[in-house]
């Protein structure tokens, strides 16, 4: 297990729940690989600062009980979180957002490489979500 692997993907939460999008964008390599819940994976710092503005438009979240868990092999590392969010402005294909609140268990995998993120899978219920949002 590696203490600075996990110190990097501490950094990387804390940041999320400061807000600090640049802050998150910092730990993660040039071309970081993020395969999205559900969805399509996408390469590249870039589109991953996309992503993180979007989601900011439209959800407030902190992530609370945060278990981060690292094994026997070198560059992964897990974590085990809640999601405390309010959903703000509508998403495309999703219900409408109405300020609804919800608390959702989640899950992220990393790989890490030269002391950067290089992967970023993350697994949440969609369902579950949906019905707390009232869709």
């Amino acid at each position: 297990m590696s203490q600075a692997d996990v110190a990097l993907v501490r950094r990387y939460f804390d940041s999320f729940n400061s807000g600090h999008l640049q802050g998150m964008l910092d730990c993660l390599a040039d071309d970081v690989l993020h395969d999205v819940n559900e969805g399509g994976r996408r390469r590249g710092r870039a589109l991953f600062g996309t992503f993180l503005q979007h989601m900011e438009r439209c959800y407030r979240e902190q992530l609370k009980d945060m278990v981060i868990m690292a094994g026997d092999v070198p560059g992964r590392v897990a974590a085990e979180y809640v999601v405390h969010g309010t959903y703000v402005a509508t998403d495309e294909g999703l219900p409408p957002a109405k300020g609804q609140t919800y608390v959702l268990p989640a899950g992220s995998f990393f790989e890490i490489s030269n002391g950067r993120i290089s992967r970023v899978t993350t697994y949440y219920n969609l369902r579950n979500w949906i019905r707390q949002v009232g869709g």
